[in-house]
């Protein structure tokens, strides 16, 4: 009993001992880094996007901006690619760290079963049974400080290093892909407003053209069959004002899913769809292009990735160095000194441990593993080649897509103008009794077709400025 009471004393001091070193040799865990803004995150942004609706339940009026910055704080694919991102930069900071000493303390007490002096001499001079042991009792409290030198950590810090650039483009990849997104659907409301605001108009005007219709009928002016065909064409109207009213919900309901955290349908767009927005020249389009595509600098970081990949594996053909140093007590009791015949002892000592650890055969594994890195690199290879095609052709595409709805949004602005005067003289013929009622139907229906293809233009022409900036990260706003 008082054996165990002893033990149980002494395990309870070195608990307390191992516990305060510790305390005293390691430093609070610093703070975890806050996320990365994206660039184009501006602050008025930032305090916007965290504002659903006014105090006063009036609509929230929401600009472009205001709906990027909404989108880039809820968008879960665009945060999943910021989460990737900032944890490949854990990964590296944890390969950094894994190449610098480390300490710990090392705290245990061995008990040995003794043999008595009688039978120590027998056993060599040992006291115990097992002779890798020293004394019965035996009291471990050393600090170790730790490290390994060794080419694959070096060759994994690299690769880790390049992960983390190709997960921090491949953020900026997300970032600009979600511009596309919110633009899309910013102007799509746009669009769909104005196509209402046009259905809604060529409602009235099919209503009112039937009127004009029955009053000549009944003067004798006109058959019945114009009667007919004008009430056909105002039911027509009616259903498309009502297809124009679904249109306008849906573009909205869109929108709202990316820019507001919870359901919320109150808002109004502020930026006005047809605002004159400028084309980049292309000469500054190729150059941003060439400097600022994050494909590419994906594609390149995944090829540096794949080198040092390539490194690490030829590595395990060479040795490593392990070095300990430990510094404490390894002594029959715990304490600093131990006092023998009135003499004191210093229990505290240290000590050096080196290492070297030289792979001899392994079945091939390390082979395995470089043949398998080899491949790897020649895919990523295979891929920056593409990269790099793909942006040479996109360069070209994207840039004509844009030069091209450009020019077409005019044409289609005109159209529409035509259109709508053209509506209006063939109604004042009719009224004299100089065009048939197909001719009033024929300008109603170019009319409504006119309207809406330059909509639909103004939004090709917006959206393709946002396809343009998947490549400069630059947004041609007015």
């Amino acid at each position: 009993m008082a054996t165990a009471r002893a033990m149980a004393w002494i395990l309870v001091g070195a608990a307390c001992l191992a516990m305060a070193d510790h305390a005293a040799a390691q430093e609070p865990n610093p703070p975890a880094p806050a996320p990365e803004a994206p660039a184009t995150q501006s602050p008025m942004g930032a305090q916007t996007g965290a504002q659903t609706s006014s105090p006063n339940g009036a609509p929230v009026r929401i600009t472009l901006q205001d709906a990027l910055d909404r989108a880039r704080k809820y968008s879960v694919t665009y945060q999943a690619a910021v989460t990737t991102a900032g944890i490949a930069r854990q990964d590296r900071t944890q390969a950094r760290n894994a190449l610098l000493p480390s300490v710990i303390y090392n705290n245990s007490v061995i008990y040995t079963q003794g043999v008595g002096t009688t039978n120590a001499a027998a056993n060599g001079g040992v006291p115990v049974v097992f002779i890798a042991n020293n004394a019965v009792h035996e009291y471990l409290s050393q600090a170790d400080v730790h490290e390994s030198i060794d080419a694959a950590g070096f060759a994994n810090f690299r690769k880790m290093a390049a992960a983390a650039a190709v997960a921090k483009a491949q953020a900026e990849v997300a970032s600009r892909g979600l511009v596309v997104t919110v633009v899309q659907a910013y102007f799509s409301v746009g669009a769909a407003q104005q196509k209402l605001e046009t259905a809604r108009r060529n409602s009235e005007e099919g209503d009112r053209f039937l009127k004009i219709t029955q009053e000549l009928e009944k003067g004798g002016e006109v058959a019945h069959a114009d009667v007919v065909k004008a009430e056909l064409q105002s039911r027509d109207r009616q259903r498309q004002l009502l297809e124009a009213q679904l249109a306008l919900l849906n573009a909205r309901l869109n929108l709202s899913i990316l820019i507001f955290p919870d359901f919320n349908d109150n808002f109004e767009i502020a930026d006005d769809l047809h605002a004159v927005a400028p084309l980049p020249t292309r000469e500054e389009f190729q150059q941003r292009a060439a400097r600022d595509n994050p494909d590419l600098r994906a594609a390149l970081a995944a090829v540096q990735q794949s080198n040092h990949d390539v490194f690490g594996a030829r590595a395990g053909y060479l040795p490593t160095l392990v070095l300990d140093y430990f510094y404490g007590i390894d002594a029959a009791r715990f304490a600093k000194n131990t006092v023998v015949d009135g003499h004191r002892f210093s229990n505290l000592g240290s000590s050096i441990v080196g290492t070297l650890n030289i792979p001899v055969w392994n079945w091939g594994t390390t082979q395995s593993k470089v043949k398998q890195a080899e491949l790897r690199r020649n895919q990523a290879k295979r891929e920056l080649s593409m990269a790099q095609r793909r942006l040479l052709a996109e360069i070209r595409s994207i840039y004509a897509e844009a030069e091209t709805s450009l020019t077409e949004l005019e044409g289609l602005h005109r159209s529409a103008e035509l259109a709508e005067e053209s509506l209006k003289l063939v109604t004042l013929r009719y009224r004299n009794g100089e065009a048939t009622v197909l001719e009033v139907v024929d300008a109603q229906t170019t009319f409504a077709t006119a309207s809406s293809a330059y909509q639909d233009g103004a939004v090709r022409y917006r959206l393709a400025l946002a396809n343009l900036q998947t490549l400069t990260g630059v947004l041609t706003t007015p």
